[in-house]
């Protein structure tokens, strides 16, 4: 890291006390003889958080095809009454994204994690029986996936606070690719898993796999037994001042300042694009829906191979350069989408490779920042600082999409597009002007 940028503010713990468990090592971790560990692969607990994140993540994606199949086909909702299930599953990242932060500091994470599991099993359950017993309803619909996203908030903020005490600030970047191939792998298997279970077995009953999937995460997560380090004091302070807390050290920050507010400018201008997406698609480039759902596939296929090479490149380039080059080309190749429609004869070429370059680079970008963030961040602040992550660009996310759609409809799709992706090329001036290009190893 260059010498004028000073790491204390991130890399310090205030109580003055050592980090966690294997975290108490800044560089390549080492047992007792000396030998290298060999990364999270050699991690047994590590292996069961993995496994347990695999698989409630291809869990998940039946519930994303099932709710809103059992909403359109059994109850012959509107579209607006589908739109208002949607919202009621994405709305927890805003509204208690931040309250989400303070709990996951004050409590042990491992015990919320598991409760998230059980709670998640438990409200989809109510779908099937509810099936059963024919008590179907928008109303019931609309509840578990606001009290599930509602959990979920509070399991994603706890998973990304916990992994530091199950793996070595060295490793830190190799074991998130690990998940995100996991999730990318989940989007890219899980619909084909989830449509061919919901057309044996009906939507309703689908989701039973879901609960199942929850039920086995828990029972993962109940085996892992490296210790955490006991949760900060309770001092009585109002959960606003701790919210606020978490909010300065992001903000004070010279590498997690930079970091969110290109994460945030990027998620903004990708919504005003996505809002637009498959209408341009469609209507512009004349794409029938196979070809659409061939453009998505393929970038399924960039995210998953972006999380495999993210570790590998993040150790050679160093992990301030790699989150700022892959930035910059996710950026660029983004540009291709909207020239598309200058070359109507390969068109579909285009939009695949930028699809699949956009993916790929963009989870490099997300796998490095996300060990940067977890190795900057006191262990007291872990869960605070990443609510404020999750709460900021989530909550960038609606917004675009509704000046995206306010702009397809004023300056036409393939400028909106552009102007979306002008935006995403223009977040990676955030790392430019900080520390990042120059951070080529963790602070110590």
């Amino acid at each position: 890291m260059d010498s004028t940028a000073d790491p204390r503010p991130s890399s310090v713990r205030s109580d003055g006390n050592p980090a966690p468990g294997p975290d108490r090592l800044a560089g390549p971790p080492f047992d007792r003889g000396g030998r290298r560990f060999g990364g999270p692969r050699r991690r047994p607990d590590f292996l069961r958080f993995w496994a347990a994140h695999g698989i409630s993540q291809v869990g998940s994606q039946v519930t994303l095809l099932a709710l809103p199949l059992i909403a359109a086909l059994t109850l012959r909702a509107d579209p607006f009454a589908v739109g208002l299930l949607a919202a009621a599953g994405t709305a927890p990242s805003f509204l208690v994204g931040l309250l989400a932060g303070v709990w996951v500091d004050r409590f042990h994470r491992r015990p919320m994690l598991i409760a998230a599991d059980l709670g998640q099993a438990a409200l989809l359950l109510l779908i099937p029986i509810a099936s059963v017993f024919d008590r179907l309803s928008m109303g019931l619909l609309s509840v578990v996936a606001l009290l599930a996203g509602t959990l979920a908030v509070f399991a994603n903020v706890a998973s990304a606070s916990y992994l530091p005490s199950l793996v070595p600030r060295a490793d830190l970047v190799e074991a998130n690719g690990r998940l995100e191939a996991s999730r990318s792998t989940a989007q890219i298997a899980g619909p084909g898993i989830g449509g061919t279970l919901i057309g044996v077995a009906g939507a309703p009953i689908a989701l039973a796999a879901d609960a199942a999937s929850f039920l086995a995460s828990a029972l993962l997560l109940a085996r892992i037994r490296t210790p955490e380090a006991p949760p900060r004091p309770r001092t009585g302070r109002p959960i606003r001042d701790e919210i606020g807390e978490g909010i300065d050290a992001v903000r004070r920050h010279p590498v997690l300042r930079p970091l969110i507010l290109s994460a945030t400018t990027t998620e903004f201008f990708a919504y005003v694009f996505f809002a637009v997406y498959v209408l341009y698609f469609t209507r512009e480039l004349g794409l029938t829906a196979t070809a659409v759902g061939l453009v998505f596939a393929t970038g399924g296929v960039g995210a998953l191979i972006g999380a495999v090479i993210a570790a590998p490149i993040g150790r050679r380039l160093g992990p301030g350069p790699t989150v700022v080059v892959a930035q910059l080309l996710f950026g660029v190749s983004g540009m291709v989408i909207p020239l598309a429609a200058v070359f109507p004869a390969i068109a579909l070429e285009m939009v695949v490779a930028s699809e699949f370059l956009q993916w790929l680079t963009i989870i490099v970008v997300n796998v490095n920042a996300l060990g940067l963030r977890q190795a900057l961040t006191p262990d007291r602040l872990h869960g605070r600082v990443n609510a404020t992550f999750r709460f900021l660009v989530g909550g960038s996310q609606p917004l675009g999409s509704l000046l995206g759609g306010l702009l397809g409809g004023a300056i036409g799709l393939t400028g909106t597009l552009v102007v979306g992706e002008l935006g995403m090329l223009l977040a990676a001036g955030w790392l430019f002007a900080s520390p990042l290009p120059r951070l080529h190893h963790l602070p110590p």
